[in-house]
């Protein structure tokens, strides 16, 4: 509630305004679906979800400059999809693509990020300041763990906003789309999904507002 309240005050690094710059003229032009793949790591999640849906468009963002590098061998990319990736924090991004009025078809967040103790709850995405601006882009949230209690806890933050969430497990059989994915099957871990339809327009956020 407190993050809600209050806006996220950060500076924004200038090299993620760079990056998220070359993105915006991508959008600005765009006029079908648009779906994120955030902390998309190497892309192969990027590069499927581009398969699945050939008429959007998909951006696939991660800050890391190395697992970006490692596209090439993950890359399916054919002809008629579109897909690009972008280097930049997730921090940044999300508000500047707030600040642009994005409003996304599909917003996909997987593995890993739990931090598991009780004293990092601030470093998961729901319990981080930047948290209301991934509720404002809208669409459908999309989030898979190996650890059902952060997935609980994403849909305990939602409900405080009136967005209902199912959280439910994945077979063992089904197709991963991450190299995290791959590992956590491989060793029989049960997997879990999140899925919740994010309001429209959440710009109804104080904390947003009064930026």
């Amino acid at each position: 509630m407190r993050h809600l309240r209050s806006p996220f005050r950060k500076p924004i690094q200038e090299h993620n305004r760079e990056a998220f710059a070359q993105v915006q003229k991508l959008v600005a032009d765009w006029t079908g679906p648009i779906i994120l793949d955030s902390c998309c790591g190497v892309g192969e999640s990027t590069a499927w979800l581009a398969e699945q849906h050939p008429d959007a468009l998909v951006i696939g963002v991660d800050k890391s400059s190395h697992r970006l590098a490692r596209h090439a061998h993950y890359e399916t990319a054919g002809a008629g999809q579109q897909y690009v990736l972008v280097r930049a924090d997730l921090n940044d991004f999300w508000r500047l693509a707030v600040e642009a009025n994005w409003q996304l078809h599909k917003h996909y967040i997987l593995y890993p990020n739990p931090w598991p103790k009780a004293a990092h709850l601030s470093r998961r995405w729901h319990g981080s300041p930047v948290w209301p601006y991934v509720i404002a882009l809208g669409g459908e949230l999309v989030m898979r763990s190996n650890w059902s209690i952060y997935l609980t806890e994403v849909a305990s933050s939602l409900a405080i906003v009136n967005c209902a969430a199912a959280v439910q497990p994945l077979l063992l059989t089904h197709q991963p789309i991450t190299p995290f994915e791959r590992k956590y099957q491989r060793s029989k871990q049960l997997l879990w999904e999140l899925r919740a339809h994010l309001p429209e327009d959440g710009r109804y956020f104080p904390a947003i507002e009064a930026e």
